[in-house]
């Protein structure tokens, strides 16, 4: 529901609540009690304590339009901002998905020395 940027759901909800850092905001008090405890859960500020949510959950990365690529878990249940703060603050593209990423320079990084 929330996957595909385009479908009628994700609009609404961006609509509603609005985006911040690619990802839908939980709306402060204009958020409906069930949207803030699913963006508790996604935060990892529910009840049960830590992440639930990404304990729980497998995330698959797929063609990576819709995992971002320095601050989703995507590697190792881990994300690469955790794994690797100073590289993170230096870099100039924060809030980029996976295919962001790929398309900009990442998929040649992998064939320079193939040649």
């Amino acid at each position: 529901m929330l996957v595909d940027r385009e479908g009628l759901w994700f609009r609404v909800l961006a609509a509603r609540y609005g985006v911040e850092g690619g990802r839908l905001r939980e709306g402060g008090l204009r958020g409906s009690v069930w949207w803030r405890e699913i963006a508790r859960i996604r935060e990892g500020d529910g009840e049960t304590g830590g992440s639930w949510f990404g304990e729980h959950v497998l995330r698959r990365v797929g063609d990576g339009s819709d995992t971002f690529s320095w601050t989703d878990p995507w590697l190792d249940g881990t994300s690469l901002r955790e794994r690797f703060g100073r590289l993170f603050e230096l870099a100039e593209t924060k809030s980029r998905t996976v295919a962001e990423m790929f398309s900009l320079g990442w998929g040649q990084m992998g064939r320079r020395g193939s040649g």
